[in-house]
């Protein structure tokens, strides 16, 4: 199939996507790096990692006040405010010293500008894509998305085999800041879009009640991952940047290759399915992510956390089915919009709890522990997805 079939004609999804691969790019860049700047730059041990991780999560817990301060914008402009807040956060970074505290100054203010963009993407690819189609265009948005961050990890990878200091991290974070300066500037061609009315400061109507409950439990259960997972390779497993790059490159590839898949999934057998049917595989990933080293050598367990950790990449672009429920239940796109955006703020009411207690956990009682909780939240997660009822629209 054809972009421009999928998409509504006279849209500017062109544009649209050009700017999410560039800002894709980018953020495989920082990110590439971020989690052994944080170790070996700024000395951030597991309970430290933490607490940082709360901080970067609080602008998704707050994101629907932040939205409600821009409630004329439409989901264009909001794009773009989330792409200035992505730029004072890259040159922060970059220019700060390597102090705990004006590290995670810094990561705060991008992470505003990654969250208020988290929901406008979604809702963006969701208004210009064609009825009957939602699910691929998030796949396929999804996937240029893996696009730019394959490049980005792939050159993380590469030039941290030859030089990591310091000062190589804060240059690939000012390459990272112009890369994201063009994606912003691209962004500019989207125009204005539809104009919307004003969204309540949390919307919450009873007919998306399982959604922010999933959401929820989604939350609790991805915030390990994405906060421990890099980490207990870095710190339990002495991987370096190169490799962690590395791992990100190919979990990148696998988004990139499988998202589309998913998405005509979703769309073929419904959002219900692929909401249930992910967690067989999570409990797996999570029981050899937190005992391998039990029952393997050190090197082996390596390798097969990092096989698990891509893994969890790959289920974890089920949460597309997750806007597609909402779509199907939304009567218009400004409630589509709203919804999103709370089920955003509602996923990471308990990820800042997660994430701050999850260094903790891990310190105190071991990596086993924390990832147990991980499996149990993800089997929660799709006992309670087993319960919507679907009405899908014609």
């Amino acid at each position: 199939m054809k972009l421009k079939d999928l998409y509504k004609p006279n849209t500017s999804y062109k544009a649209f996507l050009v700017s999410v691969i560039l800002i894709g790019f980018s953020f495989g860049l920082y990110k590439g790096v971020l989690d052994n700047y944080l170790a070996q730059i700024v000395h951030i041990g597991e309970f430290g990692r933490g607490v940082t991780e709360f901080f970067r999560e609080l602008p998704g817990l707050f994101l629907i006040l932040i939205l409600a301060l821009f409630s004329r914008f439409t989901s264009n402009e909001l794009y773009r405010l989330g792409g200035l807040f992505l730029l004072l956060g890259l040159l922060l970074i970059g220019l700060l010293p390597p102090l705990p505290t004006l590290a995670i100054f810094a990561i705060f203010i991008y992470s505003i500008g990654e969250h208020i963009q988290l929901g406008m993407k979604s809702t963006i690819s969701l208004e210009y894509s064609q009825k009957g189609y939602s699910g691929l265009a998030l796949g396929v948005l999804n996937s240029l998305i893996n696009a730019g961050g394959i490049l980005g990890f792939l050159i993380i990878s590469a030039i941290f085999l030859l030089n990591e200091t310091e000062q190589t991290f804060r240059i690939v974070f000012f390459i990272a800041l112009a890369i994201s300066f063009i994606g912003f500037l691209v962004s500019f061609k989207m125009g204005k879009g539809e104009a919307k009315a004003d969204i309540q400061k949390f919307y919450f109507r009873k007919k998306f009640s399982k959604y922010y409950m999933l959401e929820i439990f989604y939350g609790s259960r991805k915030q390990i991952f994405l906060t421990f997972g890099p980490y207990v390779l870095i710190l339990f497993y002495k991987a370096n940047t190169s490799t962690i790059s590395l791992l990100f490159a190919i979990a990148a590839i696998c988004g990139f290759l499988f998202s589309p898949l998913i998405g005509k999934i979703i769309d073929k057998l419904g959002y219900k399915v692929v909401m249930v049917a992910d967690t067989l595989i999570l409990v797996v990933v999570c029981f050899f992510y937190g005992f391998s080293h039990h029952f393997f050598s050190f090197h082996t367990a390596f390798i097969i956390c990092s096989i698990n950790y891509i893994l969890d990449s790959i289920i974890s672009l089920a949460s597309m089915a997750s806007n597609v429920y909402v779509e199907d239940l939304s009567d218009n796109t400004t409630e589509m919009r709203a919804t999103i955006s709370t089920g955003i703020s509602v996923n990471h009411l308990i990820s800042v709890l997660i994430a701050l207690f999850g260094g903790y956990i891990w310190q105190t009682l071991g990596i086993e522990t924390l990832f147990v909780l991980s499996a149990i939240l993800g089997i929660i997660n799709s006992l309670y997805a087993a319960t919507i009822k679907t009405n899908r629209k014609k």
